[in-house]
């Protein structure tokens, strides 16, 4: 399971019909709510998609402190 926080950018392998693939995590748990940086448009997708749609976390939101 990857562990992904509210605030996260994350890259997907498709892109959005605007031509972005990179989101921001706007809420977790079963299903994610996820915002397109391109066009502003928001989506509701599940964990499980979501999991095998990522391709990269390009920022954290809260960097775990070592």
């Amino acid at each position: 399971m990857i562990s992904l926080q509210i605030g996260d950018i994350i890259r997907l392998r498709k892109p959005h019909p605007c031509g972005s693939t990179d989101w921001k995590v706007m809420r977790t748990g079963m299903d994610f709510r996820i915002q397109c940086l391109g066009c502003q448009h928001q989506a509701w997708i599940p964990r499980v998609k979501l999991e095998r749609q990522l391709k990269e976390v390009l920022q954290k939101a809260h960097p775990e402190q070592s």
